[in-house]
């Protein structure tokens, strides 16, 4: 007899498993000599942001998404390092791979921080608590990282849990962290009452601020709040959210396997491009760098976007989507260069992006009338490019577009996540 639906559903055992300072503590491996000592990892030029910082320089107020500018007043004495992607997704890899000794229900957050679903694990392994502790022993005695964790029924308590676990930096000192904090069954509600009412997801400044002028400002204040004032403020669908949160529910699983839904680069400039010529050379290295990850991928994007952000900060984002997917640099910038032309750059822009969506199967097919038209056939040259560069590294070819007066420069995967470095 197949179970009732009204039957409970089996409890699960969820990590949430969070790097400590993971970028800063992967530069420190190889610069021991600034342990101890307040260290920044980002963008270090003036439009940067902060990676990460260590939590000597947290004692300062510095943390991650803040400009470096700002980080740089607040901790004049700090080291800045500037962030190295490829470095740390390595790191990542090594890191998910001892993960995945203890289930293979992981679902990557980001390159330092991950859910893990090991309810099925236990018999082997033992409790949720034991598994964490083992994880954490595995990531310091094989890779010299720590990292904290939470241990719930739920993804939602897992991750409040995590921040729990984490030492803390106050202005006088820092304090040692749990490493692994549970949140045993029965006592989520004493866990979550006494959490500020912003810990909950999704509670923003203006939701913030909205709760506060109910007289919420505790995750308990929701269990008492007039329900039909919270509905009226906030609207049917997020008060009931934030309901349901406040008792801890979260039913969403562990989702191992994540397709992509767009591959894309985008770059800030130390300085405003102002000319076509300009925006045209850099639409290039973009196209370039978003076709290579698409074939490296197997995929090929219907929907080819470009972003554009001027020098006050307003955005414009154009699309175009074709019938079939495309995987070359060509076709990217057939696509884009008629949209660039309709956009006037002399305000000066700031940022320019390229990203392709709408992701299938590259479509590579010659039509009767591309035979007529005689036009270049790209496949065999981006294929020699292809092979290329996976022998010889990204920067060993590239448009020629891109070569300046200190080689070539090209796009690399996170090489602009935290801003531009210097006057390139």
């Amino acid at each position: 007899m197949s179970p009732s639906s009204t039957e409970p559903r089996p409890a699960r055992t969820i990590l949430h498993a969070d790097m400590d300072a993971f970028f800063v503590s992967v530069e420190l491996r190889r610069r021991p000599e600034l342990a101890g000592k307040p260290v920044v990892v980002g963008g270090t030029g003036n439009r940067g942001v902060v990676a990460a910082a260590s939590y000597e320089a947290r004692r300062f107020g510095v943390h991650s998404a803040l400009p470096s500018s700002v980080a740089r007043r607040r901790c004049p004495h700090a080291v800045f390092l500037p962030g190295d992607h490829a470095l740390y997704g390595a790191v990542s890899a090594q890191v998910r791979e001892i993960f995945d000794r203890y289930t293979p229900l992981v679902e990557p957050l980001s390159l330092d921080e991950a859910f893990l679903d090991v309810t099925g694990s236990q018999r082997l392994f033992g409790p949720g608590a034991e598994i964490a502790a083992q994880i954490r022993a595995a990531v310091r005695d094989e890779l010299d990282l720590g990292c904290c964790i939470g241990v719930a029924r739920n993804k939602f308590l897992a991750k409040l849990a995590s921040v729990e676990a984490k030492p803390v930096a106050r202005p006088d000192r820092i304090d040692p962290g749990l490493g692994v904090k549970v949140v045993e069954a029965g006592s989520e509600q004493t866990f979550l009452d006494p959490l500020p009412v912003q810990r909950l997801w999704g509670v923003g400044p203006a939701t913030l601020e909205k709760l506060h002028r109910l007289g919420v400002v505790r995750v308990a204040d929701l269990h008492v709040v007039d329900r039909t004032a919270l509905q009226s403020t906030l609207g049917a669908n997020q008060a009931g959210h934030l309901l349901a949160l406040a008792v801890g529910d979260d039913d969403r699983p562990v989702e191992p396997e994540r397709e992509a839904k767009s591959i894309g680069h985008e770059e800030t400039y130390p300085h405003d491009k102002h000319t076509a010529v300009e925006l045209d050379r850099e639409l290039v290295r973009l196209a370039d760098a978003v076709a290579q990850r698409l074939r490296a991928q197997g995929l090929g994007a219907r929907t080819i976007t470009m972003k554009v952000r001027f020098a006050g900060f307003v955005t414009i984002t154009r699309s175009v989507t074709t019938a079939d997917a495309v995987d070359l640099a060509p076709d990217i910038l057939g696509l884009l260069r008629p949209v660039l032309e309709t956009i006037d750059p002399t305000p000066g822009v700031r940022l320019l992006g390229v990203s392709g969506s709408n992701l299938t199967t590259p479509s590579h097919q010659l039509s009767f009338d591309d035979v007529l038209d005689a036009g270049p056939d790209w496949s065999a040259a981006t294929s020699a490019l292809d092979e290329i560069r996976g022998r010889f590294g990204a920067d060993s070819i590239g448009p020629a577009s891109s070569l300046d007066g200190r080689g070539l420069n090209v796009v690399t995967r996170g090489g602009q996540q935290w801003g531009p470095d210097d006057e390139r």
